[in-house]
């Protein structure tokens, strides 16, 4: 089965600089989307970035664009997020999920998406 795990929260501070990693498994994910969500308390799950594995296409929410890069390692099937001059309002559970390239562009929605891990907190400070 795909299972997705997330890793690399944690606390920092406002400027700082922080990666995401995001390992799956449970079959071949170069038809796939990637994408990473956050969502904080008593909001709805937003987009942050996606990424098409197979030919590296990306997307990024505008609130992130500039600071925050995805891209992922073919050998290690994983997916990383580099965050980077990171802000308070970034604080958020993060969401790594996986759905199949179903249209042209990559999707940004929570339903569109088929797998999700578990999410890893980060926090930052101001």
């Amino acid at each position: 089965q795909v299972q997705l795990v997330e890793s690399g929260g944690g606390l920092v501070q406002a400027g700082d600089s922080l990666r995401l990693s995001c390992a799956a498994s449970g079959r071949t994910f170069r038809a796939y989307d990637m994408g990473w969500f956050r969502q904080v308390p008593g909001k709805e799950r937003e987009f942050v970035v996606g990424i098409r594995w197979s030919n590296g296409i990306t997307y990024y929410a505008d609130s992130v664009k500039g600071r925050f890069t995805i891209f992922r390692d073919n050998a290690k099937n994983t997916v990383y997020l580099q965050m980077s001059n990171l802000k308070p309002e970034d604080t958020a559970v993060y969401y790594c999920a996986a759905t199949r390239s179903k249209t042209m562009v990559i999707s940004t929605t929570t339903a569109s998406y088929d797998y999700w891990g578990q999410g890893t907190q980060v926090s930052v400070s101001s």
